[in-house]
């Protein structure tokens, strides 16, 4: 029968990972499987694969085909490499030491370019954080500022609503003398006024009259007493 090695879709809706597998072609993409030899997710960067190298290699030894993505799969992870090398050595072009060689050799250089790949992005992360890092700085920066400065317009409003209310307070302070020495002096008024209508309302005090002299009695010569007749 047909056999091919694809890719079998599983996870959730937007954040799909694969296995890969071999199947009778004939079978639905995500139907029965002969074999999983690997997995497969493009949600990471760089995306993740897992592949069984012995077991992929024997399937393309034994004439399963991969589809275009599990192709360049097995391209990325030397499957394909391997396998041609081991093209040459049946065909005498060298011997399997040489194959050896000339994959350990394209295996080096491989990892050497997914290393600098690697060190890239992690190089373009770091700066893309330095710059997240020092906007947000300049952001609440601004902020800062901001609120300092409404802190303080608050504070001018809060000193100046506080010296009027105490102007306020020493004003009616002020009015409050003024009325009551107005009161005062209106009371003042109110006596003198009352005291200079009862004074000209009350009756002239009439002269009491004289008293008239008592007339001196006249001195009466003392009656001298009756002489005793003598015996």
């Amino acid at each position: 029968m047909p056999v091919k090695i694809r890719l079998a879709r599983h996870g959730r809706k937007k954040f799909a990972f694969y296995h890969v597998v071999v199947a009778d072609s004939r079978a639905p993409r995500d139907g029965k499987y002969v074999e999983r030899i690997g997995l497969y997710n493009p949600n990471t960067n760089p995306a993740t694969i897992e592949l069984d190298f012995d077991k992929a290699l024997q399937w393309l030894k034994n004439g399963a085909q991969p589809t275009d993505t599990v192709r360049t799969i097995l391209s990325h992870e030397g499957v394909l490499m391997k396998k041609h090398l081991l093209d040459g050595v049946k065909k005498g072009a060298f011997d399997e030491a040489e194959a050896d060689k000339r994959f350990d050799a394209w295996k080096q250089g491989r990892e050497a370019k997914i290393q600098a790949k690697v060190e890239k992005m992690v190089s373009l992360d770091k700066t893309e954080a330095e710059k997240r890092l020092e906007a947000e700085t300049k952001v609440n920066e601004a902020r800062a500022a901001e609120i300092a400065n409404r802190n303080s317009a608050l504070a001018d409003e809060a000193r100046a609503a506080k010296a009027k209310e105490a102007n306020a307070a020493e004003a009616e302070k002020v009015e409050a003398e003024k009325v009551e020495v107005e009161e005062v002096a209106v009371e003042v008024v109110a006596e003198a006024e009352v005291t200079e209508t009862v004074a000209e309302e009350a009756p002239a005090t009439e002269e009491a009259p004289v008293a008239e002299e008592t007339p001196v009695a006249e001195e009466t010569p003392a009656t001298e007493a009756p002489k005793e007749p003598e015996a």
